[in-house]
């Protein structure tokens, strides 16, 4: 990704999913924004962002973070702001992945998986981007394995969002190989 890229995307996931009061403008109950309403507010606050930049950030990333429907865009997953993005519950794979540093590890033996202040744990379908999300961490990254089949079993309740990312309240320790 260019600079350009990466510079709008990091500011857009930081509005759209943190701090949309950082710029002026409100997300609905579902975290959608106008995105004209969002241009202007980026422009407002001096960091304009074109609508082609825009459209190449949405359609250009492998991570797919945003959602775009008509005039209006979104954070796929990964809000500290309260929305409710209408996800349904569905059946996840057997296994599903975690990536994190290896610092985490004796804290998440002991506790498990916490959503901290996201309102999901997020966890990757394969072991390939679940390094790529552990590798952003300082020190060396470990995959976790999720018995993901044992956990629906047992009562938890999973969710898939738009961009392929999988969404549970916790993992609780007894559910991951490290």
């Amino acid at each position: 990704m260019t600079d350009d890229l990466t510079r709008a995307s990091k500011a857009l996931s930081y509005v759209l999913r943190h701090r949309p009061s950082s710029i002026g403008v409100e997300l609905d109950g579902a975290g959608w924004v106008g995105i004209a309403d969002l241009l202007a507010a980026f422009a407002r606050g001096g960091r304009p962002i074109p609508r082609d930049l825009l459209d190449r950030v949405v359609e250009g990333t492998d991570k797919r973070r945003f959602e775009v429907d008509g005039d209006r865009i979104r954070a796929a997953q990964g809000h500290s702001v309260p929305v409710e993005l209408g996800l349904a519950p569905v059946t996840p794979p057997d296994r599903l992945y975690h990536g994190t540093s290896a610092r985490f590890l004796e804290s998440i033996r002991a506790e498990g998986l916490r959503r901290g202040r996201r309102h999901d744990v997020h966890l990757s379908p394969d072991a390939e981007t679940a390094h790529r999300v552990g590798a952003r961490r300082a020190g060396p990254t470990v995959i976790l394995r999720i018995d993901a089949a044992g956990m629906h079993r047992a009562g938890h309740v999973f969710y898939r969002a738009a961009n392929g990312v999988w969404l549970t309240a916790a993992v609780p320790p007894q559910w991951i190989e490290a």
